[in-house]
């Protein structure tokens, strides 16, 4: 009797995909949480800056969704950590109220951010661009 296959695990999909989510504003961090999670993929958060790294260092997560301005240790400050010290190649979207181009070009031209996205934007703009990232 010919044995059954298993099927194989999609390790592709976006559940197997873990974004951490670094903001201090809780009701931005529940909408995309909610967004993400109902497309499938792990959410972990961290409410400011230093707690952001401390978990990216620690949980090497697939995607960072970033803010810039937050207590304690700014997204800056983060990516700064991340690209220059830590030498770290995670996928990075910055999101921001701020609408200056001058902050935009230095996380972009400087650190190497992956996509930069003002606030308020639509969530469906956020999960194209996490999907452009990491799928």
């Amino acid at each position: 009797m010919p044995q059954e296959q298993q099927p194989v695990a999609d390790t592709t999909s976006p559940a197997q995909k873990r974004i951490l989510l670094v903001d201090d504003d809780a009701e931005i961090i529940d909408a995309m949480r909610y967004a993400l999670e109902s497309k499938g993929y792990q959410i972990l958060v961290a409410r400011d800056g230093n707690q952001g790294l401390a978990m990216a260092e620690v949980e090497h997560p697939d995607l960072i969704i970033l803010d810039m301005m937050m207590p304690k240790r700014s997204g800056f400050l983060v990516l700064e950590k991340l690209r220059l010290g830590l030498k770290s190649t995670v996928k990075v979207i910055m999101v921001t109220a701020n609408e200056g181009t001058r902050h935009r070009d230095y996380a972009v031209d400087q650190l190497q951010v992956d996509d930069y996205l003002r606030k308020p934007f639509a969530m469906d703009k956020l999960i194209d661009a996490v999907q452009r990232q990491i799928g």
